[in-house]
């Protein structure tokens, strides 16, 4: 699966879009509501089936007859969504079930088989007609589509397509391989003795978060200098976000071109978060990974994930050898077996290299992802 976005012309028939979302805003209040009615009633789960019913019947009334201007596949995607929140809950996958939901924050519905179609540059979602920007072509076969409003009250479509026909030019051949340790000084060091070094956007950009911030704290809530500051701030956050997407792709771009097989360690990210916060944040090296492992897949490339408990900076990277007295503060050492002197993050690259192409030879574990050649 594939998803492409395309961003909407602002136009007064976005007004339409608005109501809609409202509309999906009250129908997930309704299905949270019935969900905590009936396991109060009862003490158990409501199946997702019948929750689709009852909302299928709340239509027919009166009271919510407005519902019916929203698509029904919306609606039914809705009660979906909700489902898999409670399903995670009682996993314990997550921390809190679904809760009710204003509608100002409520962005977003989903419509699949039915209720949109594409007409070149404009798509009819509904009874009305819009018109995108398309900057590029849509490949595969579309499945559904997700209209969505931003903090700036922009609108964008997603479209999910499914390009499993479809045949991407790959990169050529280049016969190289290579391991990436992940840090927090250095945001990648490759195997080669390279290190790549992140621009940390959030860090530059924090004079005008704090100032944005600062500013839409001395305003009232509801008045119009309240929203115009959400939108400044928010405008500030949606800049760094798009910077740091771009200098990602390009690099993600450029290392998949370089080499055939890239081999990274997993990582506790939510560990590293809770210790060092934003700084792991600004480095948003989860996103990164899906990039890279995303242009492996499509341009015939190998991308392999090693083990977190594989111990690759303790590791000597000639004899194998394990130094087990490193604190996070000792950069280098030297090896006790073979006596050789090593950086950190280089040895520990190396032996990411070393565990990730035995793993892509040996074809068969399931952190390697080999991809068609």
């Amino acid at each position: 699966m594939r998803t492409f976005r395309f961003k909407l012309y602002r136009s007064r028939r976005t007004r339409n879009l608005d109501r809609q979302v409202g509309i999906a805003a009250s129908v997930w209040n309704r299905c949270v509501a019935v969900h905590r009615r009936y396991y109060a009633l009862t003490g158990r789960y409501l199946h997702v089936n019948r929750l689709k019913t009852q909302i299928t019947k709340m239509k027919r009334r009166k009271k919510f007859s407005h519902w019916n201007d929203l698509g029904s596949q919306a609606i039914q995607e809705i009660a979906e969504r909700v489902d898999r929140g409670y399903k995670a809950f009682f996993r314990k996958d997550a921390r809190r079930p679904p809760k009710f939901r204003s509608h100002r924050k409520f962005s977003s519905f989903t419509l699949k088989q039915a209720g949109w179609g594409f007409d070149g540059d404009r798509i009819r979602i509904g009874d009305s007609t819009y018109k995108y920007h398309k900057s590029r072509d849509v490949e595969g076969v579309p499945k559904t589509i997700t209209v969505k409003r931003n903090t700036l009250n922009e609108w964008f479509i997603f479209v999910v397509c499914d390009d499993s026909g479809t045949e991407y030019e790959t990169y050529p051949r280049t016969g190289k391989s290579a391991g990436f340790d992940f840090g927090l000084k250095t945001f990648l060091t490759v195997s080669d003795g390279r290190r790549i070094r992140s621009p940390e956007f959030l860090k530059s950009s924090l004079k005008k978060l704090r100032k944005a911030s600062r500013n839409l704290s001395t305003k009232s809530k509801g008045s119009n200098n309240h929203r115009k500051a959400v939108a400044d701030l928010a405008r500030v956050h949606a800049d760094i976000a798009n910077r740091r997407d771009d200098w990602q792709w390009r690099l993600a771009n450029e290392l998949v071109r370089e080499f055939d097989v890239l081999c990274f360690e997993t990582l506790s990210i939510e560990s590293m978060k809770r210790r060092w916060g934003r700084k792991v944040s600004d480095l948003a090296f989860p996103e990164f990974l899906q990039k890279v492992e995303w242009l492996c897949r499509k341009r015939g490339k190998t991308f392999v994930k090693v083990g977190r408990w594989e111990a690759t900076s303790k590791t000597c990277s000639s004899c194998k050898c394990k130094y087990d007295a490193l604190s996070l503060n000792e950069r280098a050492w030297t090896c006790g077996g073979c006596g050789a002197v090593h950086d950190r993050d280089i040895n520990a690259a190396k032996n990411i290299h070393e565990s990730g192409h035995r793993l892509a030879e040996e074809g068969a574990s399931v952190t390697a992802l080999p991809c068609s050649p």
